[in-house]
């Protein structure tokens, strides 16, 4: 049985709608998230290709953009299909609003800038993505105060990528200690990164994203799961990793597949335009046994329905010209798209948003995923863009440490004041024999780090490098050196 619509219209804080204002409520959760200045700062935030590499490359907007593009090709491919749950997908702006919406919590520096926050956050609930996506929408952006956005409970849904909170799936043993005999920015990424989760400081908003659903159907919806090694080479274990969610909803699969077709084509794109990737690591790839077979033989099996797609004329298209290799990778792209299924996951779930999700067909899914590990390989893995992403590391680790260890007298004004209200809405009301617990002390501290932590996660490459060169950079110096 499905909710009703209105249901899913609904808001955290209600808000009576402007004269004259016709649009749908989702209509309205589209236009909050263009005109946020969350979205417009991922014009200047790291894809996967440095942002001084040149103005050609994709940045986070343009990419977010192109997941938005594919998300709704995917709800329209569906709908005209007419398959069966064609009803439940979500409205073209909705989807929209979700696709556009799902990175602008990343900060800084790519991965490099979210594994050292979570490091710097270790102590203090951490800092994931995707979580903090949730908490910009939810809280922190402008548009109404302690509310964010204030979006629908759907757009909410659609955004929860991760449904359980960090403190559930922490495993303290895929962390490696902190030591004094290196520098803190110092330690191997892998073993830094965190959870795949929403922060625990954000569970009012998971609380209203999951009120209407029965007890049940949240206990399935949020339910996690021990890792397990992906195959014989995965040589990582329970014991060392932390634990993984298990479900996503209706609408954030279709933004999780928008997303997963856009990196693993059109990051591709940007590689072949840097010969990052040449035809000779192609057919090296596409040509080599593995198990006794070649990987180009998953493009022999849906060929003969996609000529445009036979592995010959893809392997030429690409390396031809940019006009054909424009043509080939948009025949890929609506590959991709037009094999796309609604299915149900294995939840048991009532609620159909959190029992049916979209997914490739297993074929066209395998070459999604054999071009997106040619990228990891050489571009993603390349030690120039590892290099680039440990200097952001360092960067925010550095500028984090200095802002926390004397916020009063570095932090800007307006900060300082949400990181002093912090302290005052853990105080208020407390005895003084209260408020010197160090379980009070506790909480403020924890509070007052997540400010400084919003802070550093939202700011763009540009503003935390000039940030950084103001407080290190041996100068003169200014006073009116503005940010």
């Amino acid at each position: 049985m499905s909710l009703e619509n209105s249901a899913w219209e609904v808001r955290q804080s209600p808000q009576e709608l402007r004269k004259d204002d016709h649009r749908s409520e989702y209509d309205r959760d589209e236009a909050r998230l263009i005109h946020s200045s969350a979205f417009r700062r991922l014009q200047s935030k790291t894809q996967v290709l440095g942002l001084g590499e040149s103005d050609f490359y994709r940045t986070r907007l343009t990419h977010s953009m192109e997941v938005a593009q594919i998300g709704r090709g995917i709800v329209q491919y569906l709908s005209k299909k007419k398959v069966e749950n064609a009803d439940k997908l979500p409205p073209s702006e909705l989807i929209t609003a979700i696709c556009l919406a799902h990175d602008i919590g990343h900060p800084p520096f790519g991965h490099g800038g979210e594994v050292a926050l979570n490091y710097c956050m270790r102590d203090y609930g951490g800092f994931e993505g995707n979580g903090q996506t949730l908490r910009i929408l939810g809280t922190l952006d402008k548009y109404l105060k302690g509310y964010g956005l204030n979006p629908t409970r759907r757009m909410l849904l659609g955004v929860l990528k991760y449904p359980a909170a960090y403190s559930s799936l922490l495993n303290d043993m895929a962390y490696e200690a902190k030591t004094k005999d290196t520098p803190n920015w110092l330690f191997k990424a892998a073993k830094q990164k965190p959870p795949k989760c929403y922060h625990d400081d954000d569970q009012g908003i998971v609380d209203f994203i999951l009120e209407p659903f029965s007890q049940e159907d949240k206990e399935k919806f949020t339910a996690s799961m021990e890792y397990k090694p992906k195959n014989d080479e995965d040589r990582r274990s329970p014991e060392t990793e932390h634990k993984l969610t298990k479900y996503k909803s209706l609408d954030c699969s279709i933004m999780n597949l928008a997303d997963n077709i856009s990196y693993s084509l059109h990051d591709f794109e940007d590689a072949l335009s840097l010969e990052l990737i040449r035809q000779s690591d192609w057919k090296r790839y596409f040509e080599e046994e593995v198990g006794g077979r070649q990987r180009k033989e998953l493009f022999a099996k849906i060929s003969t329905m996609r000529p445009d797609c036979a592995y010959d004329k893809i392997t030429t298209d690409l390396f031809e010209s940019s006009y054909t290799r424009k043509d080939a990778i948009g025949s890929l792209v609506n590959l991709m798209i037009s094999n796309t299924q609604i299915v149900e996951n294995d939840s048991e779930c009532l609620e159909p948003l959190l029992r049916l999700n979209v997914e490739l067909t297993g074929d066209v899914e395998k070459i999604r995923k054999a071009i997106f590990d040619l990228v990891k390989e050489l571009v993603i893995n390349n030690e120039n863009v590892q290099q680039l992403e440990f200097k952001g590391q360092k960067l925010i680790i550095e500028l984090f440490e200095v802002l926390a260890t004397d916020p009063e007298r570095f932090l800007p004004n307006k900060t300082k004041k949400v990181w002093e209200k912090a302290a005052k809405s853990v105080l208020d009301g407390l005895s003084e024999e209260e408020k010197e617990r160090q379980s009070t002390k506790d909480l403020v501290k924890r509070k007052q780090m997540r400010v400084i932590c919003d802070f550093v996660s939202g700011m763009t490459d540009e503003y935390a490098t000039k940030y950084y060169e103001k407080l290190f950079t041996p100068s003169k110096g200014s006073i009116f050196d503005h940010l």
